[in-house]
């Protein structure tokens, strides 16, 4: 997260300032297992409600991504983190950082077990989210309005899988 921060012309305090990311504490599993090929793949669809998503995939790989229309593979590569920028990274960049639409696919080769760290703000934040004002000028003005994370998360929830969750708060 800070060396996306300190691509920007942002304070280099702004993370502890505005408490942007923790760890989840929900006690959600850190480990996760992909069913074996045959599986729908839509019960891990793409997804990118996080803020950011470090992942540690193992050699069977199965991540994808969404490129110009296309899937594309993610081919592991031993001892590499993938960092999957989320939603809310590209809100309050706005745009300067974009989420990418991703998903996982069960390979015939066996499971596949990944570790990842997710990075989100508190469901319960009161405070609202909305492009770093530093990042903002007059020729690039807010993309997005101001929005809390329990706003952004039941509009996820809601809209389904037919169009971005940041499309409702775009201006």
């Amino acid at each position: 997260m800070r060396v996306a921060i300190r691509s920007t012309r942002v304070e280099p305090g702004l993370l502890e300032k505005h408490e942007l990311c923790h760890y989840t504490t929900d006690g959600g599993p850190l480990l996760s297992a992909v069913p074996r090929a045959g599986a729908d793949p839509r019960h891990r669809q793409a997804h990118r409600p996080s803020f950011l998503t470090v992942l540690l995939q193992d050699e069977i790989g199965g991540l994808q991504v969404l490129h110009q229309g296309r899937w594309v593979d993610v081919s592991p590569i031993p001892g590499a983190l993938v960092v999957n920028i989320g939603d809310l990274l590209q809100l309050v960049s706005n745009d300067k950082f974009k989420s990418i639409e991703h998903r996982v696919l069960a390979s015939a080769k066996g499971p596949r077990i990944s570790v990842a760290v997710f990075f989100n703000p508190s469901f319960d934040e009161k405070k609202p989210y909305g492009p770093v004002k530093e990042l903002l000028s007059e020729t690039n003005p807010p993309a997005y309005r101001d929005v809390t994370v329990a706003e952004y998360i039941m509009n996820y929830l809601t809209k389904g899988l037919t169009s971005s969750s940041l499309d409702a708060f775009k201006l």
